[in-house]
């Protein structure tokens, strides 16, 4: 029914929990494959991802190229597109199980709530404005994943060949009509706030949000990404 795709570069550190959270999907036989797209990890990411039960395939890296390539190879009828270092909660299975099984969805996607592994005040503020931008714009991050059908996925294109901002191009041709938000928590890695800080990178992220609806280059704002 299922094909989880998950794109790695130097994933080794984070990518166990990922596909752990995955079990109960995978022993029910909800999932078909679980695809580890990797973008040339010098660790052991590919080797773990093996072991671990996943299909692995490799390429030039970029999120946008490594989710194609990994979508190409998925042999479910439905894809679900999930960072390295989310972690879906348990529930997962049960909300992905009823919004598949409803024929109506067949052309909508879903995505999972945005949640962070960080007890801060500013961690519960952020999550705030994140589930604020996905109900008044439609624009979910690549960190709350991705559930769509093959289908549909084919019609609106699929992922582009975009070093950035891949995940807003997608769900912007979706549309804000053809997304649901799952009640259910991805919980993503926080640690690039805790070293940014929270203020600075939602600000960058901000800016480079902005610049790309205006229009410039995703290569010059994957320069101000870093």
């Amino acid at each position: 029914m299922l094909s989880v795709i998950i794109p790695t570069l130097n994933a080794a550190a984070v990518l166990p929990r990922c596909l752990a959270a995955l079990e109960g999907g995978r022993g029910s036989g909800f999932i078909d494959d679980v695809i580890v797209s990797d973008g040339g990890s010098s660790d052991a990411t590919a080797s773990l991802a093996n072991d671990l039960g996943a299909q692995v395939t490799s390429g030039r890296p970029g999120r946008g190229p490594q989710l194609q390539r990994g979508a190409l190879l998925a042999q479910g009828e439905w894809l679900m597109f999930l960072h390295a270092d989310t972690i879906l909660s348990p529930e997962w299975l049960f909300a992905a199980e009823e919004f598949v099984g409803d024929p109506s969805h067949l052309r909508r996607a879903a995505h999972f709530t945005f949640s962070l592994d960080d007890d801060s005040a500013a961690a519960r503020r952020l999550e705030r404005i994140v589930g604020w931008r996905c109900r008044r714009f439609g624009l979910p991050y690549g960190d709350q994943g991705l559930l769509i059908s093959r289908v549909f996925f084919g019609e609106v294109g699929g992922y582009r060949d975009l070093p950035l901002m891949e995940d807003v191009d997608l769900v912007r041709r979706i549309g804000r009509g053809r997304l649901a938000a799952l009640p259910v928590a991805a919980v993503t890695s926080a640690d690039k706030y805790r070293q940014t800080g929270y203020y600075l990178r939602s600000a960058r992220n901000l800016t480079c949000l902005s610049l790309y609806f205006c229009g410039v280059p995703v290569r010059w704002i994957k320069w101000l990404y870093g």
